[in-house]
Formats: C-alpha cells, sequence, structure tokens
C-alpha cells in the first residue's frame, strides 16, 4: 500500500497526485515442439506507464497502438501489451490511470520499440460570429502516408523484470506538441511524427501510482476485503481495499455490486501485482458512467440550480446503449435530485463547495446514472455528478505570486489566464491556491520560480466561489516549455 496517503484536503487544500498517466503491459508464449517440454519461463510482473505534454487546441489524440515490444542485449523480445487498444493520449492530462497489466519473461531490457497505426485528433473549433465551442475531428497522418509508425529508443534505466520482485515497467510520456505539426498560422495540418521519452521504472515510483482508474464492478469478495473490476479496454484486475482504504460519500465495500461503476487511486502491489486501492468512489449504482469536461451549463439564473449540462466525453462505459459518443458534446439533463460529491475531497462541507448551483464551464466531471432506454443524451438520467481532478494550461499573470502566507515554502497563491479548450470555457483569470503539498515539477521547486508569462500546467480542481470567481486548488504545478 501506498504509505503517503493524502490529508483532508480542507486542511491542507490537497495532497500530491502523480504525473499524467496511462498503463499498458502484455505477456509472452512458452516455447513448445520438442519431445520433452522444456519448463517454462520465468515471468514477473511489468506494466507501461504513459504520460502527456498537452498541446493548447487538441483535444483528443485517439491512435491505435498496435504493438510495445522490449529487447534485451541477447535480442530477446517480449510484449509489453495486450492486444492492439485505442487509446487517447490528451485524456489523461495531468493524471494517471492503469490500462493493463501482465508477466513477460524475467531478464533486463534496454531497447523498446512502439509501433502506432491509425489516429484521429480531436480540436477546438470556435464557430465565426461566437457561439459555444464545437469539436472537430481530423485523420492523422504520418510520413510518407505510411499506414503504421514505429519509435525506437534505449532505455537510460533497463526494466528489470524479476520471477519474485516487485512489478516494474515502461514509463511512456508521449509529447503532444512536439509531435503534431502546426503551419505558420498555427493551424494543425494532420501531419503527426510522434515523440516519446522513455523510461523504467519501479511500483514504488510516482510513475507507477494510480490516480484515477475507472472501472465497471464484476465481483465483490466480502471475506477477502477485494473485489475485481473490467476496465475501459476489457482487462480485468483484483482490487485490495483495508481499515486504511478511504470511501467517498460515506459508502463502502458492502455497497458495490455488479451494477456499480468506480473510480480509484492506489498503488500496484508489490506481493501479487493486484491493486492496493487508496481511495474508492462509486460513480454510478445503475450500469452507466460517462465523464470529461463541462462546457455550458444551463441554469434560470446565475446562482439558480443548473438544469442541464453540455459535457465534452472523455471516458464512457459502457460504450454503447447510452446516447453518448466518446470525443463528441453531449447534453445531460439535470432533476435536481443527483448526489454531488467531490473526488478525494472528505469533509462535511463538501456539498456547499460543489452543488447543482456551482457547476462551472471547465470543470471535470463525471455523471452516473442506467444504462438502459437511454437513446440520446437528453435521455440519460443522472443520479450522481462527481468533481475531478483535471490538468489546466495557463500562463501566469504578472505580479501575481502572493508567498505572504507561506508554508515551509510551499503555500501561496498566483493567477494563470487558462489557455486551450478549457480557455475558451474559462475566459477570466483565475486564482491558483497551492498547499504545504503541492508539488512543483518539470524544474521547478516552488511559487518563487514562477516568473511572469511562464506556461504552466495546474493540476487541480476547479470551482465557483460564492462571489462568482473560478478558482483552483493545485495538487501539481507542471512547467511547459
Amino acid at each position: 500500500m501506498n504509505s503517503s496517503k493524502r490529508s483532508n484536503p480542507l486542511s491542507e487544500l490537497f495532497v500530491v497526485l502523480t504525473a499524467a498517466t496511462l498503463m499498458v503491459a502484455g505477456c509472452t508464449s512458452a516455447n513448445t515442439g520438442s519431445t520433452t517440454p522444456p519448463p517454462p519461463p520465468q515471468t514477473g510482473s511489468s506494466f507501461v506507464t504513459g504520460t502527456d505534454a498537452p498541446m493548447a487546441s487538441v483535444v483528443s489524440f485517439a491512435v491505435q497502438i498496435q504493438s510495445i515490444t522490449a529487447t534485451d542485449a541477447s535480442n530477446n523480445t517480449v510484449s509489453l501489451i495486450s492486444g492492439t487498444p485505442t487509446v487517447d493520449f490528451a485524456r489523461f492530462n495531468g493524471l494517471q490511470t492503469l490500462l493493463d497489466m501482465n508477466d513477460v519473461a524475467v531478464g533486463s531490457y534496454s531497447n523498446v520499440s512502439i509501433t502506432l497505426g491509425s489516429a484521429t485528433i480531436g480540436y477546438l473549433q470556435t464557430p465565426q460570429g461566437g457561439g459555444p465551442p464545437q469539436v472537430a475531428t481530423m485523420p492523422a497522418t504520418y510520413a510518407n502516408s505510411a499506414s503504421t509508425f514505429t519509435y525506437t529508443a534505449t532505455l537510460a534505466n533497463p526494466i528489470v523484470v524479476a520471477q519474485a520482485g516487485a512489478p516494474v515497467g515502461l514509463h511512456l510520456d508521449f509529447d503532444l506538441r512536439k509531435s503534431i505539426v502546426v503551419d505558420g498560422t498555427g493551424a494543425i495540418t494532420g501531419a503527426v511524427t510522434p515523440t516519446f521519452n522513455l523510461n523504467g521504472v519501479a511500483n514504488s515510483d510516482p510513475g507507477a501510482y494510480i490516480d484515477c482508474f475507472d472501472a465497471a464492478v464484476i465481483s465483490v469478495n466480502q471475506n477477502d476485503q477485494s473485489f475485481t473490476v473490467q476496465g475501459p479496454h476489457g482487462r480485468q484486475f483484483t482490487v485490495n481495499v483495508s481499515g486504511q482504504t478511504e470511501w467517498e460519500n460515506n459508502e463502502g465495500l458492502g455497497d458495490l455490486s455488479s451494477s456499480s461503476i468506480v473510480t480509484l487511486s492506489g498503488s500496484l502491489d508489490r506481493a501479487d501485482a493486484t491493486i492496493d486501492a487508496d481511495d474508492v468512489a462509486i460513480l454510478s449504482q445503475n450500469g452507466f458512467w460517462a465523464g470529461g469536461l463541462v462546457t455550458s451549463v444551463a441554469q434560470t439564473a446565475p446562482g439558480d440550480p443548473a438544469t442541464s449540462i453540455d459535457l465534452y466525453v472523455r471516458g464512457l462505459l459502457p460504450a454503447t446503449t447510452t446516447g453518448l459518443t466518446l470525443g463528441q458534446i453531449a447534453t445531460v439533463d439535470l432533476s435536481g435530485s443527483e448526489k454531488y460529491f467531490i473526488y478525494w475531497f472528505h469533509n462535511p462541507l463538501t456539498e456547499f463547495l460543489f452543488n447543482s448551483s456551482q457547476l462551472l464551464p471547465g470543470q471535470h466531471v463525471s455523471v452516473g446514472g442506467p444504462a438502459s432506454g437511454a437513446i440520446n443524451a437528453s435521455a440519460v438520467t443522472v443520479k450522481r455528478v462527481v468533481l475531478r481532478d483535471w490538468g489546466y494550461n495557463g500562463t501566469v499573470v504578472a505580479n501575481s505570486v502572493n508567498t505572504s502566507n507561506t508554508t515551509n515554502g510551499a503555500s501561496g497563491s498566483f493567477q494563470i489566464q487558462v489557455n486551450g479548450f478549457a480557455g475558451t470555457l474559462i475566459p477570466q483569470t483565475v486564482t491558483v491556491y497551492t498547499g504545504a503539498k503541492t508539488e512543483f515539477r518539470g524544474g521547478l521547486t516552488g511559487l518563487t520560480d514562477l516568473p511572469n508569462a511562464q506556461n504552466v500546467r495546474v493540476v487541480g480542481l476547479l470551482l465557483l466561489t460564492p462571489n462568482g470567481n473560478a478558482v483552483l486548488l493545485a495538487h501539481y504545478v507542471d512547467e511547459l516549455d
């Protein structure tokens, strides 16, 4: 179990999350064919984590991963991915999730090859003459009109897989800004030259921590204090809970059923490569969940309860029969009877900070309800609305850094002008509040490292204050090139 658990966000504001990532892994097959079959190769647990460096106007980059292989000094090759999943590298902006984990042959692997197939770019398009933003798509094209692209690299820190060792894996950083080509006016051309930064990681490294894994519950084992889930790509995982696991909304293991959809945070277990959960939230008890950015809020007057929201859908379970489509904006009606809470925000004042009157364009939320009978987005019945962390890219406002209330050099505030998709939704200047456990990354060590006009990404919670201003409670502050 990860030992550095989060403290109460109201007193500390929040605690550190880990890098925006994505996890994938694979398996190998035993040799056959001799009269006396040789013993099967020894294996150990391995995974792949990934993250993205954001690009302002790109809202999605969905690409089929055809293969990820690792090779040792004797040219023995293992697969680090199961199947050929399609992954949206822009979805996990500032967060980390788990897609797959399997066993691979024991060995030390220094060379990695990644082959990508067809891809689609989604980007923000603002209608001429005003109006709400729309999402447009175009096919991505590789050099010489090739149908695939293969990237190879030698790792500075090899992936060393041991039979009885803790899970190890590959950290994969996909740089959207360096990969997607723009012309002299800044317009996206569709051309893509995938660029990665690759590193070997252990399960105790920050890159191996799972910030938010959204999955459907398959079964519950009360005796073993565990439950089994199926992730977005069909793979099943065992999740362990304990007295140290925190549950949102005053719920627990006994509230789970095969109709539940959850999000969880935790670590890969050192002994058996299962997931040790630090925090669990039930997103839906009725078999349907969708997550993404709120693009607009319908209400009679500011401060009134919202009657509907427009939601840019980034995640969806199940993918069919729900009336919503990944990568599109859907209108979701609200009845006023929904439950509202904030993930990782354990405090009775939560209902006063996030409710139907405090929905805000730019917030990253999940909605859950019944999956049956929804023939379009407006037919979805919402039972739960959960505010989630997200990564917001922006530029530091001149002379806005305030360190007068510093605690251990970390607490204070600054302002940013949010850019890109979220910037269209949040045109106002946003005040960012940092706490003692805010982590500064990418060369930043604290607030005093933030010069005027510095490009940053703030990963945190977007809230609406009683006076109508948007504020961010920061978990991470990342320096951007």
